[in-house]
């Protein structure tokens, strides 16, 4: 009972270990499992899923692929259950000729998680191969003088089986002058003798049949046969004798083919053909016999395929020296074949990702790679490296494995596409070299808010502009790509004179044009004061925005309005005064008699004003400020100037075109108020008789002129050139004087006709701080000056001496206080004429172009 009891301790502890190796190796992500050879296709192996404790759904969702790092894919995984299945028959004999322990392995590739399991498959041998020998029969040459107990190698079998199942033992069979010893290899392999027996009598048999048989120890043994032949000749005492026991030589993997690897010798002491020495190759294997050929003759070793150290290291073969009887001598050659750096390294992706994302944190995997060298030693240790210098390293898992991980923040905006070199060098001297390229995308995010081409806009805009105007354009980028760069443009929420702001402008979403939505007044709203903002299209959006200063621009579009004189009253239109203002007659040049006071609602240029004095009764007496309006005497009054001096002031302003006004004031020459109280009352009291006879007197003057046209026309000529003669001698007098005189001075046809209304005038009185004066009030015809104007005074104040008359030039004519002036337009000619009050006609001709008829009274 107590031993069953220690054995039954012992199977626990060793159930105890196998559980807590399998443990281990799932713990560090490896698995191995042992299968037989020669399993058809599709067998299971193992349950990769379980034994590594993942999801069934999981192992889908990643991405699982198997690799094997052999050339040939011997497994797979399936993917409905997550067992490992053969991909392909296998054979442990092809695999692993001459290793003991035949291991496959291969790496689980999980891409969506970038991890990787290594799996090793054990292949365990079956008894598929029988013992085998090279050749079918063979023949053995033996003197009849051979003593007995003489032992002769005879062939080996070779079985591709390990283990039980390799060959076992020999058998021999067919004489009995022979036996089978057996004798043990230094490697524990068995080696056949053939034992003479009994004497040979050539005389009595020249040859011998055998049979020799190799078994194996498999369940059910298989066998393998060869036919030996034994020829009895006739003595030969002296056998071959090799100069070396064993050959030894080193070549490099790289040695050319026809090379000589090397070259045995043997000498034997017999003459003739006994002493003729022959060498030939015995139990060489198949890939050696393709390699390696010897010489019979003379026992030279030469290389007819090349050489590689991954696939063979060593080759071991036994070189015979037969002699020209059936004596011989057998030495060995080994040859070593040394590495040479003759395989670069190979660089294979195993998992990589061909886009990221540009917010990604440092450290996340990239790729993983796998690096290897198929040579040894320093020749294949392999150096792993990035060239270029990129946010990206290289970290070792384990054995030849690499992944890429990132090592700082990456910027799309920087660099959009990495073009990742990654370089392998191995140890060799020289070195060789591969390099792999991972193209690497990265994507956008949405990390940059839009930006203004401008840190503030500012634009001007004319006043009374088109509802629609645009105004200006403004533009933001974005550094991102895609959706994420796509910006879009909107106004912040304000008011403008109580307004809504977007009542007043607006601004296109795609385009950021701003445009005005309604006429704009200066004199009302001078500048705008708004923001824009640019916002993305990412999620969540980013947004910046920028002032705009809209600035109004003043345009000539207000009249100058004129606050003194004011404006007459309607009920004052009968009376023809606008105002009165009082200068004393020794009042000296120079001396302050009104000012006209005008304003204008624009700005700037277009608010500037002049004045300028478009109409007088005399011209000479009177000047204005050309930008005060002060109404100033330019002389000493004189006795012959009318009381009643009426002045037309015209104020411009500086626009383009320029806008004007007129003001019209009535200065009365008198020393005192009760002067000029009787100097209106006398104007007051004057009949219109000399009005209507005025008229009759223009009437008759008309038809005299129309009757005696056709008449005076035969001597215009001559009438010109006396008239020429005239101003001649009037310009060298007075002609400085008349020079420049407004030609709106001269009234037309229209004039003459409000010439012959009647006017009645309101007298009022006002007096201020300064002095007293007397102003009369009268309806003007207008407020500005027209183009043809009758003066306001009535015909008693035309002059002091009736019998006085002025002749001037029609061109040119200047006005005096004892004339008054009317014109008719006629083609061509021009007819020119004065008539004094006593009824006397002067007629004067010249020739025009176009020049009216000018009446002197």
């Amino acid at each position: 009972m107590g031993t069953v009891g220690r054995r039954w301790c012992q199977w626990e502890r060793a159930l105890l270990w196998i559980v807590l190796v399998a443990a281990w190796d799932a713990a560090r992500g490896q698995l191995r499992y042992r299968v037989p050879e020669e399993l058809p296709k599709g067998s299971f192996v193992g349950d990769v899923v379980k034994d590594l404790g993942l999801e069934l759904t999981r192992i889908r969702d990643s991405g699982v692929r198997i690799l094997d790092r052999g050339r040939t894919q011997y497994f797979a995984l399936h993917g409905k259950t997550g067992h490992l299945v053969t991909a392909e028959r296998i054979d442990r004999e092809q695999l692993c000729e001459n290793v003991q322990q035949c291991v496959l392995r291969c790496e689980v590739i999980m891409e969506g998680e970038m991890k990787v399991y290594k799996i090793e498959v054990e292949i365990t041998d079956i008894n598929d191969n029988a013992p085998s020998f090279q050749k079918e029969q063979y023949e053995l040459r033996m003197s009849e003088m051979t003593a007995p107990g003489s032992r002769f190698p005879l062939a080996e079998a070779h079985d591709a089986d390990l283990g039980p199942n390799s060959l076992q033992h020999y058998e021999l069979s067919g004489d009995e002058h022979f036996s089978l010893a057996v004798q043990a290899g230094p490697s524990g392999d068995q080696r056949p003798e053939l034992v003479l027996a009994k004497a040979l009598d050539r005389e009595e048999a020249a040859f011998h049949e055998l049979v020799l048989t190799a078994s194996d120890g498999g369940e059910s043994a298989r066998k393998g046969t060869a036919r030996i032949r034994v020829v009895v000749l006739d003595a030969n005492d002296n056998a071959p004798v090799f100069s070396q026991a064993e050959y030894t030589v080193r070549v490099p993997e790289d040695l050319p083919v026809g090379s000589v690897l090397v070259a045995v010798t043997a000498s034997d002491a017999d003459e003739g053909p006994n002493g003729h020495v022959k060498y030939s190759l015995k139990n060489i294997k198949d890939k050696a016999s393709k390699i390696l050929q010897l010489d019979a003759v003379t026992g030279t070793l030469t290389l007819m395929r090349t050489l590689d150290f991954e696939e063979m290291s060593s080759y071991g073969l036994e070189v015979q020296a037969h002699d020209g009887g059936s004596l011989f001598d057998t030495a060995k050659v080994v040859i070593t074949v040394t590495d040479v750096n003759d395989n670069a390294p190979e660089i294979s992706v195993r998992s990589a990702l061909s886009e990221i994302s540009e917010d990604v944190q440092p450290g996340a995997v990239v790729a993983l790679l796998r690096v290897q060298d198929h040579d040894s030693g320093a020749n294949g240790q392999v150096r792993c490296i990035i060239t270029e210098n990129l946010p990206f390293r290289l970290e070792k898992t384990f054995e030849d494995y690499y992944r890429v991980v990132t090592v700082g923040e990456l910027d799309r905006e920087k660099v959009s596409e990495y073009n990742l070199t990654v370089r392998a060098v191995d140890g060799g001297s020289p070195a060789k070299e591969r390099s792999s390229v991972l193209a690497l995308r990265v994507l956008d995010v949405n990390d940059n808010a839009p930006v203004f081409a401008e840190p503030r806009y500012r634009a001007r805009l004319a006043e009374n502009n088109a509802a629609g105007a645009l105004v200006l354009t403004v533009r933001a980028s974005d550094a991102d790509w895609g959706q994420n760069a796509r910006v879009r443009y909107r106004l912040s929420e304000g008011r403008v004179r109580g307004s809504p702001l977007s009542s007043y402008v607006s601004v296109q979403a795609e385009t950021g044009a701003l445009y005005a939505l309604r006429s704009f007044d200066y004199e009302e709203v001078r500048e705008v004061r708004l923001w824009v903002w640019a916002e993305d299209g990412g999620a969540p959006a980013l947004s910046s925005n920028v002032s705009v200063l809209l600035e109004i621009v003043d345009e000539n579009d207000n009249a100058p309005q004129v606050l003194y004189p004011p404006a007459a009253a309607p009920s004052a239109a009968i009376s023809g005064w606008s105002g009165v203002e009082l200068a004393p007659r020794s009042a000296e040049p120079g001396a302050l008699v009104a000012k006209v006071v005008a304003v204008d609602a624009d700005a700037g240029q277009n608010a500037w004003l002049s004045y300028e004095l478009a109409k007088a009764t005399e011209p000479a007496l009177f000047r204005v400020g050309l930008h005060s309006g002060e109404v100033r005497t330019a002389r000493f009054p004189l006795a012959r100037d009318a009381a009643r001096q009426s002045l037309v002031v015209v104020v411009k302003d500086h626009g383009r075109p320029a806008l004007s006004a007129t003001a019209t004031l009535t200065v009365v020459l008198a020393e005192s108020v009760a002067e000029l109280l009787s100097e209106l009352g006398s104007a007051a009291a004057a009949p219109a008789e000399p009005a209507a006879s005025l008229t009759r007197w223009l009437v008759l003057a008309v038809a005299a002129v129309s009757c005696l046209f056709f008449a005076f026309l035969l001597l215009l000529l001559a009438l010109r050139l006396r008239h020429w003669r005239r101003s001649q001698l009037l310009e060298a007098s007075g002609s400085a004087a008349l020079r420049g005189v407004p030609a709106s001075h001269f009234v037309g046809i229209d004039g003459v006709r409000a010439f012959l209304q009647s006017y009645s005038h309101e007298v009022s009185l006002t007096a201020d701080s300064r002095k007293s004066h007397l102003r009369l009030s009268a309806g003007s015809c207008c407020d500005t000056l027209p183009a043809r104007t009758l003066p306001d005074e009535p015909g008693p104040l035309l002059g002091e001496d009736p019998a006085a008359v002025r002749i001037l030039d029609p061109c040119a004519p200047t006005v005096s206080s004892s004339q008054e002036f009317f014109s008719v337009p006629l083609p061509s000619i021009c007819c020119c004429f004065a008539v004094s009050p006593t009824g006397f006609v002067f007629l004067f001709y010249s020739l025009y172009a176009l020049c009216p008829i000018q009446l002197f009274l």
